[in-house]
């Protein structure tokens, strides 16, 4: 977190909490959602602007309850989630294959999961582990480095082979515990946490 972040935490501690305002979608991307957007539930306007996309990464968490927010400040903006609270992209460099999520930083996966409506998510080895959806642009790079039984098994040939387990998309924000559309009813943080 930001120590301007910190210091403003530390000065204002029981400024409100916000919802439904800010949502990470499918691919990565954080949007704003004003009033008629969340009416009309639709996805918002994609933010553009890389400092304030950065400013969103580097202070964006958790809380106990599973509900992903950014810190802005004294407010916590609870994040709306199009699927999970990270999405990776696949990329082949001289046949070395990186992930990475959507603030930049390494992604190393551990197990690999395609869901009952053909997503591919990735989980970490971190405790408790990190669920991240594939970006759908890359999808036939993932295919070419996976083998694929006519069923819903296989291998993803990574660094090492990583089996292929199926999940349903209904399922897996209850098995890795995050929320999709947080209430934001958790405690204020107490100053200087």
């Amino acid at each position: 977190m930001d120590d301007i972040v910190k210091q403003a935490l530390a000065k204002w501690p029981n400024v409100p909490h916000c919802t439904g305002w800010l949502l990470l979608d499918r691919r990565g991307q954080w949007r704003m959602r004003d009033e008629a957007a969340q009416a009309a539930g639709e996805l918002g306007d994609a933010i553009r602007h890389d400092a304030l996309i950065g400013f969103i990464n580097r202070n964006y968490e958790s809380d106990d309850a599973g509900q992903w927010f950014f810190q802005n400040g004294p407010q916590r903006v609870y994040v709306e989630l199009g699927y999970t609270p990270w999405i990776v992209r696949l990329s082949s460099t001289d046949g070395e294959l990186a992930l990475t999520d959507q603030s930049g930083a390494a992604f190393e996966p551990a197990q690999v999961w395609l869901d009952d409506e053909g997503g591919i998510l990735f989980s970490d080895a971190s405790s408790p582990a990190r669920i991240a959806a594939l970006h759908d642009h890359d999808l036939d790079l993932f295919s070419s480095h996976a083998s694929l039984d006519e069923g819903e098994h296989g291998i993803f040939h990574w660094c090492e082979d990583l089996p292929i387990t199926p999940i349903g998309r209904a399922e897996v924000a209850s098995r890795f515990g995050f929320v999709t559309s947080p209430a934001g009813r958790a405690a204020a943080p107490a100053p200087g946490s």
